[in-house]
């Protein structure tokens, strides 16, 4: 079995994100989407609020599972069985912070391979900071994350 981690903070998760899942399972046989506890990032959500959103918008795509990790992606990766690791590239300001960490991933896991891929256009300028910063304005955020997201953004900015 083919299996690959989409590691990511997803604070919150993106209609993007879940665009770069649908590839992946078309590729592999099953996607293990990982929320990173990063102690280097302050998210908006707990570790747990992002899971069950990805839980609630993943739950109709087959061979798909969520869970979340602390540490090293690779160490991770071994744990679940993943032979690879899924990263988005949105623009090429991505790539190069991508690159080097795809390198340093080989080196400490060279059986496990970084996959990129890209979204759909119309997701590329897609972020989870710039919808943090448009519900925090009380914008309409819908057509960019699903309803469980607009739902908690809308409670975390009353």
């Amino acid at each position: 079995m083919r299996k690959i981690i989409y590691p990511g903070t997803f604070d919150p998760v993106t209609y993007g994100h879940i665009d770069l899942i649908k590839r992946a399972k078309e590729l592999f046989d099953a996607v293990v989407v990982t929320v990173a506890v990063n102690p280097g990032k302050a998210p908006l959500f707990s570790t747990a609020e992002r899971v069950n959103m990805l839980k609630e918008s993943l739950k109709d795509l087959k061979n798909v599972s969520v869970d979340s990790f602390d540490g090293l992606v690779v160490d991770h990766a071994k744990i679940v069985g993943a032979t690879g690791i899924l990263r988005g590239l949105r623009a090429v300001s991505d790539f190069e912070f991508e690159f080097q960490m795809a390198l340093m991933n080989r080196k400490l896991a060279n059986n496990i391979a970084t996959v990129f891929l890209m979204p759909h256009e119309k997701f590329t300028y897609l972020n989870s900071t710039i919808i943090r910063n448009l519900a925090s304005l009380k914008s309409d955020v819908s057509d960019f994350v699903p309803p469980i997201v607009q739902d908690a953004l809308k409670k975390k900015f009353l």
